[in-house]
């Protein structure tokens, strides 16, 4: 019987994207076409990225536990990051991701059989389905009676998290920071820029989190959210654009609002 073994400590995921890097990054793509531009053009329509892999199908329905077990190694990382992207930070210090993979991958045998009778999409973008609703089920566990209100009236892709996408995004960018000034970050900082991506449109949000926090292609972003390859790749370089206009204006912002109560007062 095939098991799925975590890597524990040794993950090669690299660690979520500071500021810094971001900003960088979104200016680096921002210039360039969306880097699944070949990709996109070699489907043969915008609903080829639909069609599960009939070939995985079949080795999924002849040893169902052992294709699990390559395919949770084969995108540990990626799934990793989902569930540190979206593990709610009211937990994050009581819930190892890896933990939440072990569940999920419990989860996915139990549940293949149904995802054979009629796959939809393909094994990663049911895998990520998996993932998400193990976080969900873990949120339930903690927060209990408050998880219905605490979740978002929105959800892409999956079931409601505790945490908006926006919040995630916001903790992610914030939370990494080493600098001083990042450390020294006062509170009603971090609520301008949570409240100015929260401005974006949802589905923005989304497809910045698909594909720069958790590391999906254009093809699986398109997937997960159900729209074409082309309007996921258009998309994101407009919403790319966008956060990076965002970050960087409350970086400006930040920098030259006056020293206020931050600073000594004088006695004299």
């Amino acid at each position: 019987m095939a098991t799925f073994s975590i890597p524990r400590g040794s993950s090669g995921a690299d660690p979520l994207p500071s500021l810094e890097r971001f900003v960088q990054s979104a200016s680096s793509n921002d210039r360039s076409e969306p880097p699944d531009q070949s990709a996109d053009k070699s489907e043969p329509n915008d609903t080829a990225h639909s069609q599960p892999d009939p070939l995985v199908l079949e080795r999924l329905r002849i040893e169902p536990a052992a294709v699990l077990a390559d395919a949770f190694a084969a995108e540990h990382d990626r799934l990793w990051q989902l569930a540190m992207f979206r593990m709610d930070h009211r937990i994050a210090g009581r819930v190892d991701a890896d933990d939440v993979l072990q569940e999920s991958f419990l989860a996915a045998e139990k549940r293949v059989q149904h995802y054979l009778k009629s796959p939809k999409c393909s094994l990663f973008v049911w895998l990520r389905m998996i993932v998400t609703q193990t976080l969900v089920d873990i949120h339930r566990r903690h927060f209990g009676a408050d998880m219905r209100s605490a979740a978002r009236e929105v959800s892409f892709g999956g079931p409601q998290l505790p945490e908006s996408t926006c919040v995630s995004i916001v903790r992610q960018l914030t939370g990494s920071q080493t600098s001083p000034s990042g450390v020294m970050m006062r509170e009603e900082s971090t609520m301008a820029l949570e409240k100015a991506i929260s401005e974006m449109p949802a589905l923005d949000q989304e497809t910045i989190a698909l594909r720069h926090f958790e590391g999906l292609s254009n093809s699986e972003t398109a997937e997960v959210l159900g729209i074409s390859v082309t309007a996921a790749s258009n998309r994101y370089v407009r919403a790319l654009a966008r956060l990076r206009d965002i970050l960087e204006a409350w970086e400006n912002s930040d920098k030259n609002k006056p020293a206020g109560d931050d600073a000594p007062h004088s006695t004299h």
